[in-house]
């Protein structure tokens, strides 16, 4: 007889402990990456192609600041196509430096490894000129430091009289970099005007950066604040303002021209009205009663006619989109006086009843001798020879008495002056 003795069941081996986490420098810490910006940026640039680099200047440092924003400004020119955020970036445009943007969205490095390269920039040993770009109003920190606090900062600091960290507040930075900056930038209406943060009744004492810097700032170079407005602002207006003024930094064409306000002049130059595709129904006299309708929209508080703005010819992306061309109210929001100005939004603007009533009656005598030479040009010579429209979609108007009369001393006018027989007889 056999007999089978069961093999013991062995008890599971204890799983094993998992390793010793390395220990970590702050500074590894804060560059999680394994490379710095700078690194990185060169990088990219040695693999990205040859380059044309012309000029003193082989890289230039980006600081992008934010305040008192919603970071829509950087959204936008994410999206810029003329020219491109990677063509600045990796300096791909003839002629003009690398660009390494520090941007807290961004940036390779946290922390003080992020703070690092501006407060050497403050020191002058960055060793490469730089610009400053800021994004969002900036607000009165001394109201939020009165009760310990502070509206947007980026870093810390040590206190001597406290013996503890402080954050530094953004527009700390700016007041440190402005100076030594080859050029400061204010990007979006918060930026350039104050915008919505200083809309009336705020309590953050918000400003543009013209206000905080001052009339008599001047960069290093001996430029004034560079302001491209906007709600957000057309990507390839920021870029385009950045490219022109690198261009002047490399000695490879002059200072482009800006207006009263440090606008780009061929930018903002013309308003909203003077490109929009619904003109000319303001021109006629017809206007739209609810949205959704193709008419002109003055009568349902379209600010297009004062307001400076390129929406309308170069859209909001690559040339497409844009409130005007998709049937939205043009509410001002690249000028001054936005939002305050312009508000209530979507309620006609007053001087709407003077241009709009002026506009209607010259209509009314307009339309009617463009529809009736309209109709006349739709015609070929031989059709009003033979009396008939071989048309088999639909049946065109017929030609009345006064329709010929009017035709014929149409046609005596348009030939009168010009030499030979110019088209069919009357």
């Amino acid at each position: 007889m056999t007999v089978t003795v069961p093999r013991p069941v062995e008890a599971p081996a204890a799983p094993a402990p998992p390793p010793a986490r390395p220990e970590h420098s702050r500074q590894e810490a804060d560059n999680v990456a394994g490379i710095s910006q700078e690194e990185w940026v060169d990088l990219v640039a040695a693999r990205s192609g040859p380059t044309s680099i012309t000029g003193p200047f082989d890289k230039v440092h980006a600081f992008w600041l934010a305040g008192m924003s919603c970071d829509g400004c950087s959204i936008a020119v994410l999206g810029a196509t003329a020219p491109k955020v990677e063509d600045l970036l990796t300096g791909t445009l003839p002629g003009l430096p690398v660009v390494s943007l520090h941007h807290t969205a961004l940036q390779l490095e946290s922390g003080d490894a992020f703070v690092e390269p501006m407060r050497r920039a403050v020191e002058g040993t960055l060793g490469a000129p730089y610009v400053v770009i800021y994004e969002g109003s900036i607000a009165d920190e001394r109201l939020a430091a009165a009760t310990g606090g502070y509206w947007s900062a980026i870093g810390e600091e040590h206190d001597p009289q406290t013996g503890e960290s402080k954050s530094v507040p953004s527009a700390e930075w700016l007041r440190r970099l402005a100076p030594g900056a080859a050029a400061v930038f204010a990007i979006g209406t918060c930026a350039t005007w104050g915008g919505i943060p200083a809309a009336y009744g705020n309590v953050t004492g918000s400003m543009s950066v013209m206000d905080f810097l001052g009339k008599d700032y001047r960069s290093a170079l001996g430029l004034n604040v560079v302001n491209v407005p906007g709600c957000s602002p057309i990507g390839d207006n920021f870029t385009e303002t950045i490219a022109t003024v690198l261009q002047f930094l490399q000695g490879l064409g002059p200072l482009p021209e800006f207006d009263d306000l440090g606008r780009p002049a061929w930018l903002f130059s013309e308003t909203v009205h003077r490109n929009c595709v619904r003109a000319g129904y303001y021109e006629e006299g017809t206007f739209a009663h609810q949205a959704g309708d193709r008419e002109c929209l003055v009568e349902i508080g379209c600010w297009g006619p004062v307001v400076q703005c390129n929406i309308t010819s170069r859209g909001a992306i690559n040339h497409l989109g844009g409130c005007m061309n998709v049937g939205g109210a043009c509410i001002g929001c690249t000028m001054p006086g936005f939002p305050d100005k312009f508000t209530p939004f979507y309620k006609a603007p007053p001087g709407t009843f003077v241009s709009g009533s002026a506009s209607k009656l010259l209509g009314s005598f307009v339309r009617p001798l463009r529809r009736i030479t309209q109709r006349d040009r739709n015609r070929e010579p031989r059709w009003d020879q033979t009396g008939q429209v071989p048309s088999g979609w639909g049946a065109p108007a017929e030609v009345t008495l006064l329709d010929r009369g009017m035709d014929f001393f149409y046609n005596r006018l348009r030939r009168r002056g010009a030499g030979g027989t110019t088209g069919r007889a009357g």
